[in-house]
C-alpha cells in the first residue's frame, strides 16, 4: 500500500475518533451530541426568525428587517430614487460581485451588532467606509449629468452636500410621522402567529 494512502487512512481514523468522541464515556458523548444539536437548532431558528436569507437578495424590503430603517425606506419609496433604484444600487460597491457581498456581510454584521444592542444613533449618518461607496455610486449612475461638473473628481464635496433630499434633509429616527411609515412585513414564524390567536 502506498505511503500517501496509509497517511490518508490514518488521518481518516483520527478524524473519525474525534467525530465519534471515542475514548469518552457514553454519557459525555450523548451530552456533547445533545448540546451540539441544540446549538444547531438555535442557529437555524435565529436564521429563520432574522430572515437571514433575505440579505442575499437585493430587495429593499430586506432593509426594513431592522425597524429603525423604516423611515429611510419610506423616504426612498416616495422619492425619485424609488422608481429607478433599490437600496443596494446606492449603498454597496458594484465593481465586482465579491466586493459587493463582502461589503454587505461586513456592513450587515455591524448593523446587526448596533441594532441588537439598541446602540443606533438618533440621527443616521453614513459611516466613513460607506461615504466613498455611495459617492462612487452617485457618480456611476449620474455620470452623464456630471460630465461638465468637477464634483465627480472632487474629494472634499459629496453629492449629498447639495442634494440632501435623497432621504430627507434630516435623517433622524423621529422626523417622519408614523402615518408615512410603510407596513412592515410579517415577522415571526407561522406556528407562533397561530398560537397567539
Amino acid at each position: 500500500m502506498p505511503r500517501r494512502m496509509i497517511r490518508a487512512m490514518g488521518l481518516w481514523h483520527r478524524v473519525m475518533s474525534v467525530v465519534t468522541l471515542s475514548g469518552l464515556p457514553k454519557a459525555w458523548q450523548v451530552s456533547i451530541y445533545g448540546l451540539a444539536g441544540v446549538a444547531v437548532a438555535l442557529a437555524l431558528l435565529l436564521v429563520r426568525v432574522a430572515n437571514a436569507t433575505s440579505y442575499l437578495s437585493d430587495s429593499p424590503l430586506t432593509c426594513i428587517n431592522c425597524h429603525v430603517m423604516t423611515d429611510a425606506y419610506a423616504s426612498w419609496q416616495r422619492g425619485s430614487h424609488g422608481r429607478v433604484a433599490v437600496c443596494v444600487d446606492c449603498h454597496v460597491p458594484h465593481h465586482n460581485i465579491a466586493a459587493k457581498y463582502a461589503y454587505k456581510a461586513r456592513d450587515g454584521m455591524k448593523h446587526s451588532y448596533v441594532f441588537t444592542l439598541r446602540a443606533e444613533p438618533q440621527v443616521l449618518e453614513l459611516s466613513a467606509p460607506a461615504v466613498p461607496v455611495v459617492q462612487s455610486n452617485c457618480v456611476r449612475c449620474h455620470s452623464d449629468q456630471l460630465a461638465m461638473v468637477r464634483l465627480a473628481s472632487s474629494p472634499e464635496r459629496r453629492c449629498w452636500d447639495c442634494h440632501e433630499n435623497v432621504h430627507g434633509s434630516v435623517r433622524s429616527l423621529s422626523t417622519s410621522p408614523s402615518m408615512l411609515r410603510p407596513a412592515l412585513p410579517d415577522a415571526g414564524l407561522d406556528w407562533m402567529k397561530k398560537g397567539g390567536q
